[in-house]
């Protein structure tokens, strides 16, 4: 057929079913062979599926071994971790038993240290004693230099005023000035001379480079204090001869009370 019954086709059909046995029998045959064929499709289908359940299963399977595979790795890794473990508690252990004992050297030594401090204290506590009778003794000492000092630049000032007067005809009144706060023991000027000059018990060559840096520093900051003659002059109870041989190179006067040491330039 290739199309649908009509409805007279149809009616045809179910008098010939009912009438016909033969033609009955014959649809009924063929009607149970369609089902089965049907049947048979689903059945393949379903057989289909039941193998594919059955591949899937199997892989499930295999990775199910692979994994358990896996599983007894790490049991065997976490083993074998548990006796390294068991191995390091044992290292521990024996690490604390030698801290304790090392602890208890340390209390031993602590006892020993304490008793040491307290020495140490007591060996302080002299050296205290001994250090302010030390101070008192460097006070009385700065004390005495000062006044001997005081005493050097004092006799500096009338013995080269003295000189000056007597050999030069000029009456220069000297004193101590600062400038930019550094002492010159002994300065003058009158008319256009002028003097500049340092007081000591010993000479030695770093005091002539001294007079010399405040000469320039008079020069630098206060060149109306020097004049067109200038007395660099140091006066020394004693002299080393490389002192007294640089000054006269620096054209400096050195001199003591009974004499000169070098020659006066001007």
């Amino acid at each position: 057929m290739t199309g649908l019954l009509s409805k007279e086709e149809k009616l045809k059909i179910l008098r010939s079913l009912e009438e016909d046995l033969e033609f009955r029998y014959a649809v009924a045959g063929l009607i149970g062979i369609s089902e089965i064929l049907k049947r048979m499709d689903r059945f393949e289908e379903n057989q289909e599926k039941l193998w594919e359940e059955v591949k899937s299963l199997r892989e499930g399977q295999e990775k199910l071994w692979e994994n358990q595979e896996k599983l007894w790795e790490e049991v065997k890794s976490l083993r074998e971790g548990q006796e390294k473990l068991w191995e390091n508690q044992e290292k521990l252990w024996e690490e604390v038993k030698s801290l304790r004992e090392g602890q208890e050297k340390l209390w031993e030594n602590q006892e020993k240290l304490w008793e040491n401090a307290n020495r140490l204290w007591e060996e302080v506590k002299r050296l205290r004693e001994g250090q302010d009778s030390l101070s008192r003794t460097v006070s009385r000492i700065s004390s005495t230099l000062e006044r001997l000092t005081i005493s050097v630049e004092d006799e500096a000032r009338d013995v080269i005023r003295y000189r000056l007067k007597n050999e030069l005809n000029v009456d220069v009144v000297l004193d101590r000035v600062w400038v930019a706060g550094r002492e010159i023991n002994i300065y003058g000027a009158v008319e256009d001379l002028c003097v500049v000059g340092e007081a000591t018990v010993r000479l030695g060559k770093s005091l002539v480079d001294e007079l010399e840096e405040k000469v320039e520093l008079l020069k630098r900051l206060q060149p109306d204090m020097l004049k067109p003659k200038l007395v660099k002059v140091i006066y020394a109870d004693y002299a080393t001869p490389a002192a007294l041989e640089y000054a006269e190179a620096k054209g400096i006067w050195v001199l003591k009370w009974s004499g000169d040491l070098t020659k006066r330039k001007l």
